[in-house]
């Protein structure tokens, strides 16, 4: 029987880490580690949307994963988001993240070309034929991908025993119950802004992309939910967050560069910039930066 208690709680999507030239620095990757382990999140989901996984090579995704893997193995359970464009360079991956002992592999469907189900489910079958001992999760984000997680397609994929479950980013709570009536044993929530929802609908675990910026507003909020002891405060800081996400769209550059510069203003690593042709940071937008560090230290304050 596997131990899928693992997946139960709050685990940031690992950003991208590039030095400035703009590439891959393990000593950042190392450093961004270490410091969501000394905030005590329950793992990493590396290599997904918020890593910039698209606009990196396989050299340099297995490189970052490498440097993740020095520092979490046995402290931090690590998702290596494993999807290329091609079926050859996801399964070389896939590989690559099982002899680094990942605990589980996650992919999107295939993009750009809208494939029917019976070639997403091969897509996905052979990535994880590549990683034979190795979890694997699906990756539903079709607000991006263009390509939705359907019942039948998921239970395709449930006839493959690595398959555990999905990350669910779509944006409707339903959904997650939904694959979760459809036999998946884990969902995380995916959705930042409805963490509170997705728990209470009964998502295992979270996976966000703004959870690194204030890890330990998410840590509450799932405290709190899971406990049903104050679902009245849970929803307060919920609320806090939201607002907080909302401050950080608000600038001209893309979130993630925005994301960065508060973990600099906040005393954490310097992880560099995002990559092109991601946008990074524009007039004023430092300054926004610091409205949601203030904003951040005054919910932390609540906690």
């Amino acid at each position: 029987m596997k131990d899928l208690s693992k997946y139960a709680g709050i685990i940031p999507a690992f950003y991208a880490c590039y030095d400035e030239k703009g590439d891959i620095s393990p000593k950042a990757v190392r450093e961004l580690t270490q410091y969501y382990i000394d905030k005590g999140v329950k793992g990493l989901y590396v290599g997904g949307s918020s890593g910039e996984c698209i606009y990196q090579t396989v050299p340099e995704r297995k490189l970052l994963l490498e440097n993740v893997m020095k520092v979490a193995k046995g402290k931090l359970t690590v998702i290596a988001h494993v999807a290329c464009n091609g079926t050859r360079e996801s399964m070389e991956l896939a590989a690559h993240a099982e002899s680094l002992g990942v605990d589980a592999i996650a992919s999107i469907p295939p993009i750009y070309f809208h494939l029917p189900d019976a070639a997403i489910a091969k897509y996905w079958n052979d990535i994880s034929s590549a990683a034979p001992n190795t979890d694997f999760i699906i990756y539903n984000i079709p607000q991006l991908a263009g390509v939705a997680l359907n019942p039948s397609l998921l239970a395709t994929m449930l006839e493959n025993p690595r398959c555990i479950g999905v990350k669910n980013s779509s944006m409707p709570v339903e959904d997650i119950e939904k694959w979760i009536h459809c036999g998946a044993k884990v969902v995380f929530n995916g959705p930042d802004e409805q963490l509170l929802g997705g728990l209470v609908s009964g998502a295992t675990g979270a996976i966000g992309g703004t959870y690194g910026a204030m890890p330990e507003v998410y840590l509450k909020i799932f405290e709190l939910a899971k406990s049903g002891k104050d679902l009245d405060k849970a929803r307060e800081l919920q609320q806090d967050a939201c607002q907080i996400i909302y401050k950080m769209c608000s600038g001209k550059g893309n979130m993630y560069a925005m994301i960065k510069e508060i973990l600099r203003q906040t005393g954490g690593p310097d992880i560099g910039g995002v990559r092109e042709p991601l946008l990074g940071l524009q007039e004023g937008d430092k300054e926004i930066a610091k409205e949601c560090v203030a904003m951040i230290s005054a919910v932390k304050a609540k906690l």
